[in-house]
Order: C-alpha cells, then sequence, then structure tokens
C-alpha cells in the first residue's frame, strides 16, 4: 500500500515541485531585473548588491531541495522562510523611500516562492502559517501600510491557503485511488483463484465423492468426507473468504517486491480484527448448513478464535452424540453491540439431568469447551434441548475493546 501511494503521489506532485522550481529561478531574475532598473533610486545600493548575490547563490544550491516532499525538509523550509523574511525587512536599510512609495522589496514576489513550498510540503495549515509571517514582516517593513500593501498581502494569504487545501485533497483522492486500484487487483485475482480451484480440487473432490458411494464401504465414507469437504470450499469461494494476493509494490533500485497477504484480515478497523465468517466457513458440509451476513462479521483476533472454537466443540457434540446422519446448521448474528452464533442440530436431544449427570462424572465437554470459553469472554452460553426434537446452542459475545481481546487469547 505504501509503495503504491508513493507512485501515485509522485505522478500527480512531481508537476508542482517542477513548477515551483521554474517559479523560484524566474522570480530571482524579476528581482535582480527590477533593482538593475531601479538602481539610482537606492541610498545603500551595496545592501540590494549584496542580498541579491546572496539570494542568486540560496536559490541555486537550493534547487534540488525543492525538487520533491523528501527533499523538501522542514529545516530547510524555515531556513528559505528567514532568507524571504529577511529580504522584506532589509528592504528601508537599501532604499528608504521604498518605505512611502509603495515600491517592490527586495526579494519581490520571489517571496511567494517560500510560501507556495510550506503549502505543497504540509496543506493549508503550514501555508496559512508561512504566509501570515510574511504579511506582518510585510507591514512592518512598509511601517504606515497603504491599501495596496494589504490587498497584496491577503492576495497571497489567500491563495497559499488555497493552494495548500487543494494539495491536500489531491492527496486524499491519491490514497482513494490507490486502494480503489489495490480492491479491483484482489477481486480479479480472487476470481482467478476460484477458476483454478473450480477446475481442479472442487472437480477431483467430486470425482472422489461419486466414485466412493458407487464402490460403498469404507470407500463410502471417504467419498461422504469428499463432499463435505467440496462444499466447505465452495462456501469459501463464494463468500470471498479464500486469502487472495493483494497488491501492494515497493520501490527497490528499482526492482519490484510484491507482497502477498489475506484479503479479509485487512479489515478497516485494523489488524487486532478478524472476520468470524472466515473461521466457521470452514464446517460447512453436506450436513452442516452455514448461514451468514454479507458484511465482514469482525471482533478481535483472540475472541474470534475462542468463539470459533466454542462452535467446534457443539459441532463435535453433534456428531457424537447425534450420530452421523444428524445435521446441524450454523447462524451468525451480527448484532450492533453483541454476535451471537446459534448451532442447532436435529438429533435426539439431549435427557433432562444428563449434563448435570456428565459433568458428575468429570465429563466437562460442555461445561469447559463451550461454557468456560464464553464465559472468559464476558458472553454466554446457552444450551436448549427438547428429547426427540434436537439440541440448540446459542452463544452470544459482546463486542469488547481490543484490549480485552488481547487477555482473552
Amino acid at each position: 500500500m505504501a509503495g503504491r501511494e508513493r507512485v501515485v503521489r509522485m505522478s500527480v506532485e512531481q508537476p508542482l515541485w517542477r513548477a515551483l522550481t521554474a517559479y523560484r529561478v524566474l522570480t530571482l531574475v524579476y528581482a535582480a531585473l527590477l533593482a538593475g532598473f531601479g538602481r539610482e533610486k537606492y541610498e545603500r545600493p551595496w545592501v540590494a548588491v549584496a542580498f541579491l548575490a546572496f539570494l542568486a547563490l540560496w536559490t541555486a544550491v537550493t534547487l534540488p531541495r525543492v525538487a520533491g516532499a523528501a527533499s523538501c525538509t522542514k529545516r530547510f523550509l524555515g531556513l528559505d522562510l528567514v532568507v524571504a523574511l529577511a529580504g522584506i525587512l532589509l528592504t528601508p536599510l537599501a532604499d528608504a523611500d521604498a518605505r512611502h512609495m509603495d515600491g517592490p522589496t527586495l526579494p519581490s514576489i520571489w517571496t511567494a516562492g517560500s510560501v507556495l513550498a510550506f503549502a505543497l510540503k504540509g496543506g493549508w495549515r503550514w501555508a496559512a502559517f508561512a504566509s501570515t509571517l510574511v504579511a506582518a514582516a510585510n507591514i512592518v517593513e512598509r511601517g504606515e501600510p497603504s491599501e495596496d500593501t494589504f490587498h497584496n498581502v491577503l492576495l497571497v494569504w489567500v491563495a497559499s491557503i488555497a493552494i495548500g487545501y487543494v494539495v491536500e485533497v489531491a492527496r486524499a483522492s491519491e490514497r482513494t485511488l490507490a486502494r480503489a486500484l489495490e480492491i479491483e487487483a484482489a477481486t480479479r485475482e480472487r476470481e482467478r483463484l476460484a477458476r483454478d480451484i473450480h477446475d481442479s480440487v472442487l472437480q477431483v473432490l467430486a470425482m472422489v465423492q461419486r466414485r466412493g458411494t458407487a464402490l460403498g464401504g469404507e470407500a463410502a465414507e471417504l467419498g461422504r468426507m469428499a463432499g463435505e469437504q467440496e462444499v466447505a470450499l465452495r462456501t469459501l469461494v463464494s463468500s470471498g473468504l479464500v486469502p487472495t494476493t493483494r497488491v501492494s509494490e515497493d520501490s527497490a533500485e528499482g526492482a519490484v517486491v510484491r507482497r502477498v497477504d489475506a484479503d479479509h484480515d485487512d479489515a478497516e478497523p485494523g489488524a487486532a480484527d478478524s472476520d468470524l465468517r472466515a473461521l466457521l466457513a470452514a464446517h460447512a458440509g453436506s450436513r452442516v448448513t452455514f448461514a451468514e451476513p454479507g458484511a465482514p462479521v469482525l471482533l478481535p483476533v483472540g475472541a474470534a478464535r475462542e468463539l470459533a472454537a466454542a462452535v467446534s466443540a457443539a459441532l463435535d457434540n453433534v456428531r457424537v452424540h447425534a450420530g452421523p446422519a444428524a445435521r446441524a446448521w450454523i447462524l451468525v448474528e451480527d448484532e450492533p453491540d453483541e454476535v451471537i452464533v446459534t448451532v442447532r442440530d436435529d438429533g435426539p436431544g439431549i435427557p433432562e439431568g444428563r449434563l448435570d449427570q456428565a459433568e458428575g462424572e468429570g465429563r466437562l465437554g460442555v461445561a469447559l469447551s463451550i461454557r468456560g470459553r464464553l464465559r472468559d469472554l464476558g458472553g454466554t452460553a446457552e444450551l436448549i434441548s427438547v428429547p426427540g426434537q434436537g439440541t440448540e446452542v446459542e452463544l452470544k459475545v459482546p463486542k469488547i475493546s481490543r484490549g480485552k481481546a488481547g487477555s482473552a487469547r
């Protein structure tokens, strides 16, 4: 992401920095011509000559500094602004009449280039800071500023802030564009993976299921397992939870390095969040139906893993106690304050008092694997079972902060 953003930003901002470079050179020439044509009015021409000579040297030496945002450091901006302010305040020393005749200052419009550098580097706030100092220096230099002085000061102030604001908007647009390009590339990669999986893995699993069913015996059980895995894999592909190549490029000495990340792990709230759907979708199969929201169900990583482990324990109980022919359903609900996962089966149900008896005998599967996990997360686990009508386990987890999530892990 950072590499792509640098590339896009360079393509948009670089012309602005090049224009600033040309502006500084042209305005230096303009300031020198003004001083040359008006040399007879200077009471101390050596002051003007000395300053303009220094300004020419400073402009030539610092041209690489204004070649881009990286080289234009805060220290350089500060020194550049000091040079501009010094030129303004030295004007009355070279020309005493300039204070009363509204003549140009020694740096003239070169000063605006220093303010524009602040705008390009830091946006409108930096531009407002620099232009305010320049305005104050102009007012001090004039002593009794005229209407034209206030007009020129206000023009520089407004123009620099406007340019700084445009730069900030351009940078925000660059980030949006980079993200859109990344999402588009990830979508294409997901589609490619889906095609590859469909043409290879899914077809093999379907063939194993058909052949196993036809052969019978132990092969039939293998076929059934292959069928469940086929359904689970199709669920992952169709829901977009298959890890995909995330386009993120960094340039180093002309080389491009591509990184591979899991797309669903890059959720907006941050790297500490995990999509619960990705953890539960693997349970889907020919006898397990998985119903999920259309949007990501985000929980801190530790909470998501513990909740998924509780769901896995509930499904293990279905397989052990309800029999291999029982069907199960997983329903995920994303509420504003909590996440609810319901696991239901169509098995024979649990006889009344059976759970208490199991705990007394030391078999603590439900007590520890399910209720214990939810209790540690600050949630609840409610088990409802009617003999002959199946069992339903409702798991509720509050959307806790990331700090608590770390302890839940």
